[in-house]
């Protein structure tokens, strides 16, 4: 698949059906992810991140570069484009946002907004240890093949939930970030 191809599936007419979130009882905080796909010569990547294992939230984990809004934020894709260059460099100037993806609501009380860019190259990746451990990329075909995720349901107050995984080689994309992917993965 190439980006013309992707972008004619991603922007079709027919409404996707979004995965099951988590339905929150009070407000939720807003913030915004990028979900960074990488061009090259012959074919597309997910860019993810590993976060870094001292963080008191979601320490280890695998999620896209992003966070909440702050207040000085004027929109939640200055957000997400803020925080991927704080967490790993990339500059705001090198990604084109296609589209986004439904929000998101998490157990943790945020409402997500993933947002899809393609980023320039050439990519310079420069962590911030406090926040980032690694990054990694899975290719795109990968991700968009349903067959590559799983879903375990787990049972809170009598309700059945979803969670999603997506294994890739030694790591496992779970949760939200794994359900961002499903999203994207509606479209295709």
């Amino acid at each position: 698949m190439n980006k013309l191809q992707f972008l004619n599936q991603f922007h079709h007419a027919r409404q996707i059906i979004p995965e099951h979130d988590y339905p929150l009882r009070d407000i939720a905080r807003p913030a915004a992810v990028l979900v960074p796909i990488i061009e090259h010569e012959t074919d597309m990547s997910v860019l993810f991140t590993v976060r870094a294992s001292h963080l008191k939230h979601h320490g280890g984990q695998i999620s896209f570069p992003g966070g909440k809004q702050e207040t000085s934020d004027p929109d939640l894709i200055f957000t997400a484009l803020r925080e991927t260059h704080e967490e790993i460099g990339i500059e705001p100037a090198q990604v084109e946002i296609i589209g986004q993806l439904p929000r998101y609501r998490t157990i943790s009380r945020y409402e997500v907004v993933p947002y899809i860019g393609f980023v320039r190259g050439p990519i310079n990746i420069l962590l911030d240890p406090n926040e980032v451990a690694a990054t990694f990329e899975v290719p795109l075909a990968y991700l968009l093949d349903k067959n590559n995720h799983l879903i375990h349901w787990v049972k809170r107050k009598d309700t059945q939930y979803p969670i999603y995984f997506i294994p890739w080689q030694d790591k496992n994309i779970w949760g939200a970030t794994a359900a961002f992917v499903r999203n994207l993965a509606n479209h295709f």
